[in-house]
């Protein structure tokens, strides 16, 4: 009986995150500022893919897009209050013009994600996530920057 009650206590506690939410991820710390963000549900164990899209554009100096791809584990804290952690990477590229001359690079790069988030009842989703990149340039694969980056993330649910 003991072990029904703990069960039944564990279940009611247990949320469910949401199978589709869309919003932005508002940082600064890598210079992409505001990112389009996707989240996807994948599994039945509150798991989920994140796609973040940052693009960057100065008319005068400065092109750059980069794409992040994140698998999340998500852990509820107490009533809509959930945390989580995730890894994954990257693609991206920068054109620019720098003191007279020009760089046209590719580059990829690994990322690590720590946060928290509080799922309303309406379907409104804000987090507030720390997420450190390592960025390799593509010439001659060589490690180019350490890049911490904190976001406040608002995102529709569907």
């Amino acid at each position: 009986m003991t072990l029904f009650a703990m069960g039944a206590t564990l279940a009611t506690n247990a949320q469910t995150i949401s199978e589709n939410a869309l919003g932005l991820r508002i940082g600064g710390g890598n210079g992409y500022g505001a990112e389009v963000s996707y989240q996807r549900a994948v599994g039945g164990d509150n798991n989920r893919l994140e796609f973040d899209l940052g693009i960057r554009n100065d008319k005068n100096n400065y092109d750059s897009f980069k794409l992040t791809a994140l698998y999340q584990w998500v852990w509820n804290i107490e009533g809509g209050f959930n945390w989580y952690v995730g890894a994954g990477g990257g693609v991206g590229s920068i054109d620019s013009k720098d003191r007279n001359r020009y760089v046209d690079e590719t580059f990829i790069f690994l990322a690590g994600d720590i946060g928290i988030e509080y799922n309303f009842d309406i379907p409104l989703l804000i987090s507030l996530d720390f997420r450190p990149e390592i960025g390799f340039i593509n010439d001659n694969d060589r490690i180019d920057d350490f890049s911490p980056d904190i976001a406040l993330g608002l995102r529709y649910q569907f």
